[in-house]
């Protein structure tokens, strides 16, 4: 049964919560409304992080992000891994859960890293089935995230604004939109960003998200993005998170930064320039 009484997150900046800022964050927060957490780092029992975590519920709403479900992997979903999840879910309460559209999980091995999918009709009916055992067993509705690719798959019969437009009907799930992947996507397969935007379904989205890339070349010498959240938001991201937000009109926006970690100082700063952002809509 859903709780009605949940807090929803509010349509200010967030950031990805690592334990160094704690003592920042308790005494000045700056611009930030929320907080996200990585599932699997908090899947644990008792200890001083999950104290810590305890203490900040109090103040902050919070985005519960998996990254290892595998939500397109071809098996059944790692039930182990789905009952932790619900119980950190049920004593946090989170504003809201996320997940990749991705798989990482092979027989049982799992891959570390968020794999692509094709977009085709059997890719949509296996990820419904596995958002839908998701929803079923924690409770509550989940955001599905776009992916930042690096290749297209000649199989796909659909565009990825498609395939999530398509799961977020048959599922009722929301979708989370990070703008730095769609940028890093759109760099790296040769496409308007701005179209895809265009094409995006915006009624579904319950978080932004943005982030920093690194820089590199192909074997041809062409630009390729990696997503690696360990960096500024670029400008060109931000001018994008403009544009959609012009369309969307504002939404819980997160700063993720999660590689080379900067002191909370520099996260303000970045959050400061979400918040004007928002300001602008």
């Amino acid at each position: 049964m859903l709780d009605a009484t949940r807090k929803s997150l509010p349509h200010t900046p967030g950031v990805g919560y690592k334990a160094q800022h704690f003592n920042d964050i308790m005494a000045d927060a700056g611009p930030v409304g929320w907080l996200e957490i990585h599932a699997e780092n908090y899947m644990g029992m008792g200890g001083r992080p999950l104290a810590q975590l305890r203490h900040l519920s109090e103040k902050f709403p919070f985005s519960v992000h998996g990254v290892g479900l595998s939500i397109g992997g071809e098996g059944r979903l790692d039930a182990d891994h789905l009952a932790r999840l619900k119980t950190l879910c049920d004593w946090l309460n989170p504003a809201s859960f996320s997940e990749h559209l991705a798989w990482s999980t092979h027989d049982s091995a799992f891959l570390n890293d968020l794999l692509p999918l094709p977009y085709t009709q059997a890719t949509v009916k296996r990820v419904a089935d596995h958002i839908d055992e998701v929803q079923s067993t924690l409770g509550r509705q989940m955001l599905l995230e776009n992916p930042s690719s690096y290749l297209a798959f000649a199989e796909s019969d659909m565009s990825e604004t498609d395939f999530l437009a398509e799961i977020a009907a048959r599922t009722g799930c929301g979708l989370l939109l990070d703008v730095n992947n769609v940028f890093v996507s759109a760099t790296n397969l040769g496409y308007s960003p701005q179209e895809y935007i265009d094409a995006y379904p915006l009624d579904h989205v319950g978080e932004i998200h943005l982030g920093g890339h690194d820089e590199d070349e192909d074997e041809t010498g062409a630009p390729l993005l990696i997503d690696s959240h360990g960096a500024h938001v670029v400008d060109p991201v931000w001018a994008l998170l403009g544009y959609t937000l012009a369309k969307s009109g504002p939404k819980p926006l997160l700063i993720e930064w999660d590689t080379d970690v900067p002191e909370w100082a520099v996260l303000v700063e970045e959050t400061k320039r979400a918040e004007t952002a928002l300001a602008l809509t």
